[in-house]
């Protein structure tokens, strides 16, 4: 008896055939997957290792006297190309915050008689003491500048994106 070589069993010939996956096809697929989906998170778990967490310089932002209760400056950090505002919602209470807003990028700003930092985008709200969001379609809060007071200077530290 004449058996028909491998490739003929595996290799259909006929249309209607084709559209069936046998279980040897399958099987391949899920171990290729298996496989790509393994090294993809090898390359995720060593890319995490090797990545060093950012240095961020120390930068002169402001005097203390030259904002007001209630008012604001601007300023960027850590790069030139990175918009930042402090807000003086007290006394002794200071808040600085990445400029960006969290859904789409676009420049937010202190409204005073709400305590709230807003977008005029798409209508999203963050709390001007903590970033978090209020309202609107940001998910995430605004990136926290971590400031420090050395005599009646404020300095930027670095920067605290909220994730934990």
């Amino acid at each position: 008896m004449k058996r028909d070589p491998l490739w003929r069993e595996e290799l259909s010939i006929f249309s209607a055939d084709e559209k069936y996956v046998n279980r040897r096809q399958f099987a391949k697929f899920l171990v290729l997957t298996s496989a790509g989906m393994f090294v993809g998170n090898l390359w995720i778990l060593v890319k995490s290792w090797l990545t060093k967490t950012p240095v961020y310089p120390l930068r002169s932002i402001a005097k203390l006297g030259e904002i007001p209760v209630g008012g604001s400056k601007l300023f960027n950090y850590p790069t030139a190309a990175d918009p930042c505002i402090l807000v003086r919602t007290g006394e002794t209470e200071l808040a600085a915050f990445s400029q960006k807003c969290t859904h789409l990028s676009c420049a937010v700003y202190y409204k005073h008689e709400g305590n709230r930092f807003e977008c005029p985008c798409h209508e999203g709200y963050f709390a001007a003491k903590d970033g978090r969001v209020l309202q609107g379609p940001p998910q995430r809060p605004l990136p926290r500048i971590l400031l420090q007071q050395k005599g009646d200077e404020l300095f930027a530290v670095g920067i605290d994106l909220g994730e934990a």
